[in-house]
């Protein structure tokens, strides 16, 4: 099964399901504005990109400029801004066997699907 965090507003998070449609891959769509991310799977998906909890931050978001720019948080508090905004999270999020993949661009997600 491949998740992937999905924003249907975005046109990379379009892509990245239509590529996975294309290749038939067994689907979980998870609507994260919709149903916000638990700091759990937040920390997962951190720890599966292997990168910092700044790095998954959208930093072009209104949000992130009007309350969180400039700021040198903790791991734990990016993470709390992201649970509290889910706005904040890079989209999409690509999730397979383990490995995960931020799609910008698009080549990453082909990356964890195909060369395992």
């Amino acid at each position: 099964m491949t998740k992937i965090y999905h924003n249907p507003r975005c046109t990379k998070s379009r892509q990245a399901l239509a590529l996975l449609e294309e290749k038939n891959e067994q689907i979980e769509i998870i609507e994260y504005l919709k149903s916000n991310p638990t700091r759990e799977q937040i920390t997962e998906l951190v720890a599966m990109l292997g990168i910092k909890p700044l790095e998954l931050i959208r930093k072009s978001e209104k949000i992130y400029k009007e309350e969180y720019k400039g700021k040198e948080l903790s791991d734990k508090e990016w993470i709390d801004a992201m649970v509290s905004n889910p706005i904040l999270i890079e989209r999409p999020v690509v999730v397979k066997n383990g490995k995960a993949a931020i799609g910008r661009p698009i080549e990453n997600v082909i990356e964890i699907l195909w060369f395992d």
